[in-house]
């Protein structure tokens, strides 16, 4: 998939939803945006969201100050390593401009393992992922609803023998001198089911790949950014679709991101829902035909593997690759 290297940012309306109007007379409306977001865009923001300002704003001011205090030297050895290859004229492109730290919720958490955390980190981060497995949670749903799925379809199609798998990746960007040479983060979609981000709102940098432009995801005060991975896409038979997104780098401002993945279970068997299938058959053929399964049937972590050695290219191959690999899946 060719990806254009410097087109400009288009001038479009990013998809934002109100969650208070799901609640009023405007819950029409906003589900609209919801599916027009789900298929074209793949990314949408939420405001009104039900987690707590005050304890959003404590989790920006602690992941800044760890980083400073724990991770910012270190870095500055690799940016060093990095600048004096570039200007050798080496291709740093197969390397990413961040720092980064991954906590694990489920099905097991991590977070008592990892090292530089302090007591109160910990407990803010426990707490953080509370709030945002909710919310992940009441978005399946509403997809759900949107989809016209039988309601709590899509948090069991990513239930395996021990329930999802949920971690938030923790991450800096810091400012680069050299933003010609090196992107914060290469262009890849999202191997997973739904991500829920918490970005920086004073610094930008995320964008998303859609007609060929791509088009900046606006920092907003409080938001939670959402965006749809490869395995709703399977699960919906193509309706909803995970787009190629980046994270450029700027010569100023050190950006927040902290970005939680809500998965399907290491042993989840993913395909396209029936119903959607059965669905799309009727729309697009003779009424009573059978649909098609544009997807193959593969168990998530074997979708991972092969998205680990893959994951800076396009998502066509990979999805073609499970159909070819496919063979006939145990279900209970």
């Amino acid at each position: 998939m060719a990806i254009p290297a410097n087109a400009a940012a288009a001038s479009l309306s990013f998809p934002v939803i109100n969650m208070e109007n799901l609640e009023t007379e405007e819950r029409g409306a906003a589900m609209e945006v919801i599916r027009d977001a789900c298929e074209n865009w793949g990314f949408f923001e939420l405001l009104n969201h039900g987690i707590s300002h005050e304890l959003m704003d404590e989790v920006e001011r602690v992941s800044k100050a760890h980083y400073a205090a724990c991770r910012e030297e270190q870095f500055k050895e690799f940016a060093a390593r990095t600048l004096e290859a570039g200007e050798q004229g080496a291709d740093v492109k197969d390397v990413d401009w961040e720092s980064t730290f991954f906590v694990r919720h489920l099905p097991a958490s991590n977070l008592a393992d990892l090292p530089d955390l302090d007591h109160h980190y910990r407990q803010l981060m426990k707490q953080f992922a509370s709030e945002i497995e909710k919310l992940a949670e009441k978005v399946l749903d509403l997809l759900c609803q949107n989809l016209g799925l039988e309601q709590g379809y899509l948090k069991r199609a990513f239930d395996g023998s021990k329930g999802p798998t949920f971690g938030t990746k923790v991450s800096s960007y810091p400012p680069c001198p050299r933003p010609d040479l090196v992107d914060g983060l290469r262009a890849h979609t999202d191997a997973g089911g739904v991500i829920l981000l918490f970005q920086d709102d004073q610094v930008s940098g995320l964008q998303l790949l859609k007609d060929g432009a791509w088009v900046d995801v606006p920092p907003m005060r409080h938001a939670v950014v959402v965006n749809i991975g490869d395995q709703l896409e399977v699960i919906t038979n193509g309706r909803y679709k995970s787009v190629m997104h980046r994270v450029l780098t700027r010569p100023d401002g050190n950006r927040m991101s902290i970005a939680s993945f809500y998965n399907p279970g290491a042993d989840a068997v993913i395909f396209p829902a029936p119903a959607l299938v059965a669905a799309a058959g009727a729309a697009e053929r003779n009424e009573g035909e059978e649909g098609t399964a544009v997807y193959p049937r593969f168990v998530f972590e074997d979708y991972m593997d092969l998205y680990l050695r893959h994951k800076f290219e396009a998502k066509e191959p990979r999805f073609k690759a499970m159909k070819a690999d496919a063979a006939p899946i145990a279900t209970a």
